[in-house]
C-alpha cells in the first residue's frame, strides 16, 4: 500500500518556506473517490451538529455515563442528579422520554449556514450513548420510538428533515455515526458492569455476541445509505472500535498497566470494516468514508480534533472543531469571535485543510443566538472574499509570521495574501518575489497597489482608505 508522507509543489510566484508534516496517509485506490475528495477539498467549510437528548442537561454528550477516571460525570454529582454510577446512568438513558424540540426549523440552520458560506453538513445520527436521531428498525431507542414525546411530530426523523434541508440549499451531506454503541447489550452486555469505552466483555470468549454487534453496525449504516437519499460522506467515529494486532492488544495491557486512564479492558475489535464500506459503497458509490483515527484506505481523509497543525498537511484534512466551548449544547456558552473564527478559517485553508465547525442546538430545537450572529459575519466576510478560500490550495510558502497567510488557485492563475492586521503606516512588507507583470489588488476593490522589489522583499502600498473594505482579516490578490 503506497503512503503519502511529504510533498511539494512550484508554482509561478516563488517561495521561501516548504511545508513538512510527517504522518502516514493511506490513499483509496479507487479513481472515484479521489476525484470526490478533490471536489470536498474545493468545498472548504462545513457544519457539524451534535444533537440528542443529553442537550436538555447542558452536558457533555454521551461521556458521563462511561466509566473511566476522567470526570466525565462529575456534573452529575455536582448538581445532585444521581448518588451512584447506576442511578445516574439510569436517569441518562431516560433522558428521551422528555426529549421534545418542537421549535425544530432546519430549514432556518440550512439558510444560515449557507449565508456564511459553508458548503456541507455532518450530523451526528448516533453518538456513543446509542440513541438513535433516525428512524432505524433495529433500535427502539431511537427519536422516534414509542416513549419520545417528538415522535409524535411529523418531522420526528429529525435525521431525513436535516439532509432534506440542507440538500435543497446545495449542501453535501454527511452522517456522523458512533462505532460504540453503550446502549446495545452486545456492546455493554448488562450481565457484567461497564469497566470503559470499550466492550464490557471477552470477545474471545463471546465471538457470537459481538457477531452480533457487527451485523448489528452494519445494518444501521446500510439504513442510512439506503433510506437518507445521497449521502456524500460518513464520518465514523470511535476509533477504538477496530481490528488490533495481538501486539497493539499487549502494548494497551501495558498501558493499563502503568496507570492509563482510559483502555482497562483493551480488545480488538474488528467490525469488518472492508465488508462495510463495500456494502454502503453498492448503494453510494462515491461515498467518502472517514473511519476517524483508523490508519488505512478507509481513513479518507483525517480529522484534528479542536486543533489546527501547526505546518500545512499533504494529504486531505479537516480540522474539526466547537464554535462554543461543548460539542453540545450548554446554556451561556461562551462563543469563538467572528475574527477568531475567521482567522481559524484562513490558517486551515492556508494548510490545505477544511474547517468543518461544530453548533450544539438547544433541546427545543434551536441555534443560540451567538452562532446566528457568528454565521452572519462570517457570511459578510466570505462574500467578498470566498474566491480566496474556495478552489484554493496550499502555496508552498503558507505563511509567515503569525499575521500573514497564503492560498492559490490549483491552476496557479491567482495567489491570495491574508492579513489578519491591516499594514502599519499602509506598508506591507512580504518575502515572496514577483514577476515584473504581477498585479495586486486587494479583495472588494478595482484599485491597482503599487509594489516594488526591495531588499526585505516586496514592499506594497496599500493605502489607508481601503481599510474599511474589509473588517477582521484583508485579502490581497497577485496575478500575473
Amino acid at each position: 500500500m503506497k503512503r503519502i508522507i511529504c510533498f511539494c509543489f512550484l508554482i509561478g510566484i516563488s517561495a521561501t518556506s516548504l511545508f513538512a508534516q510527517h504522518q502516514e496517509y493511506f490513499p483509496d485506490p479507487n479513481p472515484a473517490i479521489q476525484q470526490k475528495l478533490e471536489d470536498w477539498r474545493d468545498l472548504k467549510f462545513g457544519l457539524l451538529m451534535h444533537w440528542g437528548p443529553y442537550s436538555q442537561w447542558g452536558i457533555v454528550e454521551s461521556w458521563s455515563i462511561c466509566p473511566e477516571d476522567v470526570g466525565w460525570a462529575a456534573w452529575a454529582w455536582k448538581k445532585g442528579v444521581a448518588d451512584t454510577y447506576e442511578e445516574y446512568h439510569r436517569k441518562y438513558e431516560e433522558l428521551p422520554r422528555t426529549f421534545n424540540p418542537t421549535k425544530f426549523n432546519p430549514e432556518l440552520w440550512a439558510k444560515a449556514a449557507k449565508e456564511a458560506g459553508m458548503k456541507y453538513v455532518v450530523f451526528t445520527t448516533k453518538h456513543h450513548d446509542g440513541f438513535n436521531m433516525f428512524d432505524t428498525k433495529y433500535s427502539d431507542y431511537k427519536i422516534t420510538g414509542k416513549d419520545v414525546p417528538f415522535a409524535a411530530n411529523p418531522r420526528s426523523d429529525v435525521t431525513k428533515e436535516i439532509f432534506n434541508a440542507f440538500r435543497k440549499e446545495g449542501f453535501w451531506a454527511g452522517a456522523y455515526f458512533s462505532k460504540p454503541d453503550w446502549h446495545n447489550e452486545n456492546y455493554w452486555w448488562k450481565h457484567f458492569p461497564p469497566a470503559d469505552r470499550n466492550p464490557n466483555y471477552s470477545i474471545s470468549k463471546f465471538p457470537d455476541r459481538w457477531k452480533n454487534f457487527v451485523d448489528f453496525t452494519h445494518n444501521q449504516i446500510n439504513e442510512l445509505a439506503s433510506n437518507y437519499g445521497k449521502l456524500d460522506i460518513l464520518w465514523l467515529d470511535g476509533g477504538w472500535v477496530r481490528k488490533k494486532t495481538d501486539e497493539e492488544v499487549k502494548a494497551q495491557l501495558l498501558e493499563v498497566y502503568e496507570g492509563s486512564r482510559y483502555a482497562r479492558n483493551p480488545q480488538s475489535q474488528d467490525i469488518n470494516m472492508e465488508g462495510l464500506v463495500r456494502e454502503v459503497r453498492a448503494k453510494q458509490p462515491d461515498l467518502i468514508v472517514v473511519d476517524r483515527a483508523v490508519p488505512g484506505v478507509h481513513q479518507n481523509y483525517l480529522t484534528p480534533e479542536q486543533h489546527i497543525p501547526d505546518d500545512g498537511l499533504p494529504y486531505p484534512w479537516e480540522t474539526c472543531m466547537t464554535m462554543a466551548n461543548s460539542w453540545s449544547y450548554v446554556p451561556n456558552d461562551k462563543y469563538k469571535s467572528a475574527d477568531d473564527l475567521i482567522e481559524k478559517l484562513t490558517d486551515i485553508v492556508s494548510k490545505g485543510g477544511n474547517f468543518l465547525l461544530n453548533i450544539g442546538p438547544s433541546p427545543e430545537g434551536e441555534f443560540d443566538s451567538a452562532a446566528y450572529d457568528r454565521l452572519k459575519k462570517i457570511g459578510a466576510w466570505m462574500k467578498v472574499n470566498g474566491e480566496a478560500i474556495y478552489g484554493t490550495r496550499m502555496f508552498s510558502s503558507y505563511k509567515e509570521g503569525d499575521k500573514i497567510r497564503f492560498t492559490q488557485k490549483k491552476d496557479g492563475s491567482a495567489h491570495y495574501i491574508f492579513l489578519f492586521d491591516f499594514p502599519k503606516s499602509n506598508v506591507l512588507i512580504t518575502k515572496m518575489a514577483f514577476s515584473k507583470s504581477t498585479k495586486v489588488t486587494m479583495l472588494g476593490s478595482d484599485q491597482k497597489l503599487k509594489w516594488k522589489q526591495t531588499e526585505k522583499g516586496v514592499e506594497i502600498i496599500v493605502p489607508a482608505a481601503l481599510q474599511k473594505n474589509g473588517r477582521y482579516v484583508w485579502v490581497l490578490k497577485a496575478t500575473n
